[in-house]
């Protein structure tokens, strides 16, 4: 079954249809509706909207000033954090091709978080484990995924690995608030794909 919220404003009010997500997923605010999908919990963002061109356009200078900001004040974490992620497993960055607003592909950017080669590993992990292919086909994660690293680990547990992403908000590709992109190969997992790609993605997930 799918719980629907609503989250905090965005420039559409458009019910998203559901989140690829666990049954133990909040829910804030109003209750909108609940239906079923897959026999999967999902809850689905119904955002009230802001409309016009001025609502455009003040909140893409918003995402800029504010990103701008945040960027310049987590510099020095960054680079921490690069220097710990390349001592532990070389290369520090990773990007990832993503579906922005209008089903435009671009590349989103993170502070690696698995060990290299993780797509090739977890094929053998799957292979091996028929209890972690059930688990990834339901939700496309691995509750204890085993490419995670010490390191990771800690900065998934904080988000700080979604900080190379302020980049993506200058450079127009996401908004600090939004819904997340979508891989392109998950569009079938969702309920209404035309919803989500008429958005820009964010960083919030809201």
């Amino acid at each position: 079954m799918t719980l629907h919220y609503r989250a905090l404003p965005d420039l559409t009010g458009v019910d998203l249809g559901p989140l690829p997500a666990s049954s133990a997923f909040p829910v804030w605010g109003e209750a909108a509706s609940i239906h079923s999908h897959r026999h999967l919990p999902q809850p689905a963002a119904l955002l009230p909207a802001l409309k016009g061109d001025y609502a455009l356009v003040v909140k893409r200078l918003l995402d800029i000033a504010l990103a701008s900001v945040a960027l310049v004040l987590a510099a020095p974490v960054l680079v921490l954090l690069a220097l710990a992620l390349w001592a532990e497993s070389g290369n520090p960055f990773y990007s990832q091709l993503r579906l922005g607003k209008d089903g435009r592909l671009f590349r989103m950017y993170k502070l690696r978080t698995m060990v290299p080669g993780a797509q090739a590993r977890l094929q053998e992990y799957l292979d091996r484990d028929p209890a972690l292919r059930a688990e990834w086909e339901l939700t496309q994660k691995l509750k204890n995924d085993p490419r995670i690293t010490p390191v990771g680990r800690l900065l998934r547990k904080t988000s700080m690995d979604e900080l190379p992403q302020l980049v993506n908000v200058l450079l127009g590709d996401m908004s600090l608030v939004g819904p997340r992109p979508m891989l392109p190969e998950q569009m079938p997992l969702y309920l209404n794909p035309p919803a989500y790609l008429g958005l820009r993605p964010g960083i919030t997930g809201l």
